[in-house]
């Protein structure tokens, strides 16, 4: 109960009506300040900032709310994106006692059966967990992250008034409804539960050094398996510049213009090729390795909250985009019906029309000026208005892309994603088509379908029993559709089983079966 009266008074004392249109406020707001008769902000105070420091008296959980919240700026105006990006983590540790107490009642045994050394003093602390120093008994340096005391019930009990915080905010006015926070509260609700599973960031974080394991773009640190639970995590120790210290970087002569373009590199790859992204890509878990200064490369940590991409977002994605860098509206907005991100009623020219307005004053700038990130924001809003719907892996790229963008803009201010991501997409709509990718994918597919092959035929009768007579009157007639389904499903198998010639047999049985059923 007494985090409600927090609560409340917090939205009394920092004026939080204000952000809401002046005839869309509830007489509710003026009741709470008479109720709170504290200090209030003054209302000359920006409200982004009013906003910001709010999510920070209220305390970790709603400031990490707020950092997320920042990430959305398809729903926010600008002035209060930017200012929520300011939040910080700045969490006192706790005692190093309890963080003893924890990992050995994790691990189920001493700390020093575990460790030869162990530092008490956390190298960073956050809301959720708190990071350590410490050695193996093989020499190893380590980092133990183990998470806080009691920060599951913390969580679940301030995620219980954000969602209160969410309805009231959609019942009061028609711009919360629109900024939908009761979706958005559900997304972080899974994001913040996801962060608390540590033995899950350990898998993510094997899967992103699998990806990467030649080391050249990313360095991803392993995993002690042995030392990892879903309270606690060890991984091995990195030595790195922090991507946001420029000035040492510059120091150490390192390429800025190659980490930069790389920065992109990573990013493209990430998403493209193992549909599996870091997405919490921001400074503070990058790093840069500089023993080789001309050959600089990435190195990545917290892997907790990841990205993933299907087969039709993927396609769908490339395809708008080099849509959108081809200027072609009408293909764009077609795209986005056709992958079912608009309602299928959504009237073609007039999204069409909306698209245009949008892009056609940024492309008369050089590319080189145009944000791609912020692009992919302005698309996504002016889809919004077309009753697009929370897409949570496409806001999860979304947000990766312009924490990439703005990294690499950071480092390199000549930077030009465009040139970057236009070759990198046609590659790759090219190489999802081209017959070695067809050949792999029937390969891959190999068992499956051959565990079907055999029902062909009678799925195939089956289906003419069904047609009625005045649909299969103008048609072949069954007596030949049967034996070429047949024959079809037999090139197909022989294709799936042989290679060479059978390969191209094969082909031509899945070209056939298609046909048919097409027909049918």
């Amino acid at each position: 109960m007494s985090r409600v009266v927090t609560l409340y008074r917090t939205i009394a004392r920092y004026r939080l009506d204000e952000l809401l249109p002046a005839n869309q406020r509830p007489k509710f707001f003026s009741l709470l300040l008479r109720i709170f008769p504290v200090l209030s902000v003054p209302n000359t105070t920006p409200r982004g900032e009013r906003l910001r420091r709010a999510l920070e008296d209220l305390g970790p959980v709603f400031i990490k709310f707020g950092q997320l919240l920042s990430t959305r700026r398809d729903l926010l105006p600008h002035d209060i994106a930017d200012e929520l990006a300011l939040l910080q983590d700045q969490v006192a540790p706790f005692p190093a006692k309890e963080a003893i107490q924890r990992i050995e009642r994790a691990l189920g045994k001493p700390l020093n059966d575990c460790f030869a050394e162990f530092d008490a003093n956390p190298l960073a602390a956050a809301s959720v967990a708190q990071v350590h120093a410490a050695q193996l008994p093989d020499g190893s340096n380590v980092v133990v992250k183990v998470l806080r005391p009691g920060i599951e019930k913390t969580i679940d009990h301030d995620l219980r008034l954000l969602k209160h915080a969410a309805r009231l905010l959609s019942r009061w006015s028609r711009t919360g409804r629109r900024l939908r926070p009761v979706e958005v509260v559900a997304e972080y609700d899974r994001i913040i539960h996801g962060e608390l599973d540590l033995q899950r960031e350990a898998a993510n974080t094997s899967q992103l050094r699998r990806h990467f394991r030649a080391g050249d773009l990313v360095y991803v640190p392993k995993v002690h398996w042995a030392l990892t639970c879903g309270q606690v995590m060890v991984s091995e120790r990195i030595y790195g510049v922090p991507v946001s210290d420029i000035t040492t970087l510059e120091q150490k002569q390192v390429d800025i213009k190659l980490l930069a373009e790389r920065g992109v590199e990573v990013f493209f790859t990430q998403v493209f090729r193992d549909s599996f992204f870091h997405a919490d890509m921001h400074p503070g878990n990058i790093f840069v390795d500089c023993r080789t200064p001309e050959d600089p490369r990435y190195m990545a940590v917290d892997c907790a909250i990841v990205g993933q991409l299907d087969e039709q977002d993927l396609y769908y994605l490339a395809r708008n985009l080099l849509a959108i860098f081809q200027q072609d509206y009408r293909l764009c907005a077609k795209l986005h019906i056709e992958c079912g991100w608009v309602p299928p009623d959504t009237p073609i020219a007039e999204f069409e029309g909306a698209l245009r307005t949008l892009c056609e004053p940024v492309f008369e700038r050089p590319l080189s000026d145009i944000s791609f990130g912020h692009m992919l924001v302005s698309l996504f809003r002016t889809a919004g208005q077309f009753d697009m719907q929370v897409q949570p892996q496409l806001v999860l790229l979304q947000k990766t892309l312009l924490n990439i963008e703005g990294l690499g803009r950071q480092l390199y201010p000549k930077l030009n994603l465009w040139d970057t991501a236009k070759p990198f997409l046609e590659q790759w709509v090219a190489d999802r088509y081209s017959l070695q990718t067809m050949a792999k994918r029937l390969q891959e597919d190999a068992p499956a379908l051959l565990e079907t092959l055999p029902l062909l035929p009678d799925l195939m009768l089956n289906r003419l029993r069904q047609t009625p007579k005045s649909e299969t009157a103008p048609r072949r007639s069954s007596s030949r559709v049967l034996p070429l389904a047949t024959l079809g499903a037999l090139s197909l198998g022989l294709g799936i089983a042989g290679s060479g010639t059978g390969w191209l047999l094969g082909g031509g049985g899945c070209l056939l079966c298609a046909l048919l059923i097409r027909d049918r």
